[in-house]
Order: C-alpha cells, then structure tokens, then sequence
C-alpha cells in the first residue's frame, strides 16, 4: 500500500464511506518488506496477535541478523528459534544487552518497544519428563512468554518416578493449559491427561536409545492415548505446543 493509497483509504474512514473495522482489515495484510532472501511479514501481529518468528535452522548467521534488524528497527521486537551459538553472540553484539539468549532453548528475544497488553485465562503450565527434555520444554517456554502468557515450569517428573508428579498437584490444577514434554516411550501426556481438565498439548522428544527411534516411539504413543482431550505436536516442536497453548489461553482483544 503506498502513502497515496494509504492517506485514500484514512480520508474514507473519515467521510463516512469505509468503516474503521474494515479500514483494519485491509491495513493489516500490509506491508511486506523484501530484504532480498526474506519477506517480512510486519502486519502479522495485526491479524493472528503475534508477530513473525525467526527460525535459525537453514539460515545463515548474517541471515538471522539481518532479519531481526529489520524487526527491531520497527520496534516490533522479535522472537528467533533454533539458532546456532554463532547466531545468538551475533544477535547479542548487534542488538545489546536488551536480547533474551536462552542457550538451553536456542532461542534469542527482544521485548517490542510497546509490549501488546494480553490477557490470558491463567497460566501455561509446562512438564518436562527428564533433565534431557530441557532443550524442547524450554523453547516451549520462552515462546509462551513471548506471546504474553505467564508460564510455570514443572521439570523432572517422568513417569520413572510418578510420585514426583503427583506431589504437584498445586501446578496442575491451576493450569490453563498443560504442554507436556517427554521422550523414550512418551507415557507422560496420557498420565497428564487423566489429572487435570485443562488441554493438553503433548510435545514427543527425539530423546532415548534406539528403539525410541528419534521420537517416533514417543509420537505413536501420544497418538495412541487412552486420556480425552490431549492433542499432539510434531517431534521436538516445543514452539508449535506454545503457539497453540497461546491461541487457546490468550483471551480475544477489545
């Protein structure tokens, strides 16, 4: 939309011939900002209540930079994924001390310059099997954040030791939602799922020998289970458990 086209559109709102809500609607597939080997997305917090995610993997380290720039330049800030130690010391000399590095989650974040106020119906609640599901639950975690969820953690309570689990049950009962994180056989989620009301987002892990093979074993057994109301993400997609959880926690805006 050029400032010609923009400024036409302003001036029918204001003489009555387009209403604010449509005017909304079509500003807010606009713009895209070509950068040569990306195409930001800058509207899409206008029309889904969360902006563009960086995903490091494939990318290069000039890459990912360039791309979060351009974001935090809008004032947008942004939320990268995936990256490489590389990547997130390069974020972090360009962008300063403002960047969040979780270097368990492989993840890099900048607040925007005026956070989007949201509000959420309670906190997202994520359980981690073992010490070794750490990396997904985490970027599980630091994406609910930036979406504007509160988040608790419950770490370390497989199924191996069940009492640890149920010694939580402050944690469980207060939750909005549960993402369940796990790995070897992926029996977490089902035990979860028949302890609280709340949705349960299952995450499989590629953690464990070789008969888990890479996360299927978890996979097929999230699929399969007896408890109502546990839905299922891609193996180690602890951001896609978080998008989710935020479109079903994340009350809808004036």
């Amino acid at each position: 939309m050029t400032s010609a086209e923009l400024e036409a559109l302003l001036g029918a709102v204001a003489a009555g011939g387009v209403s604010p809500a449509e005017a909304r609607r079509r500003i807010a597939w606009l713009p895209v900002e070509e950068i040569g080997y990306a195409r930001l997305d800058h509207h899409r917090a206008l029309r889904q209540g969360f902006p563009e995610v960086i995903y490091g993997e494939g990318k290069t380290t000039e890459q990912v930079v360039g791309i979060a720039a351009r974001l935090a330049a809008r004032g947008d800030g942004f939320l990268a994924t995936r990256l490489s130690a590389e990547a997130c010391a390069a974020l972090a000399a360009r962008l300063g001390d403002a960047v969040e590095l979780n270097a368990t989650a492989r993840t890099a974040r900048l607040a925007p310059s005026q956070p989007r106020p949201q509000r959420a119906r309670g906190p997202v609640l994520i359980v981690a099997a073992g010490t070794s599901d750490l990396p997904v639950a985490e970027e599980a975690a630091v994406t609910a954040v930036a979406f504007g969820n509160p988040v608790e953690r419950l770490v370390d309570v497989g199924v191996a030791g069940l009492h640890r689990l149920l010694n939580a049950s402050a944690e469980l009962q207060r939750a909005a939602v549960v993402i369940v994180v796990a790995g070897m056989e992926g029996a977490l989620p089902s035990v979860v799922g028949g302890l609280v009301a709340a949705p349960v987002i299952a995450v499989p892990t590629s953690v464990g020998y070789g008969a888990a093979l890479g996360g299927f074993a978890a996979l097929l057994g999230m699929l399969s289970s007896c408890a109502s109301g546990v839905t299922v993400v891609n193996i180690d997609n602890g951001f896609g458990a978080a998008c989710a959880a935020s479109r079903i926690n994340l009350l809808p805006g004036p």
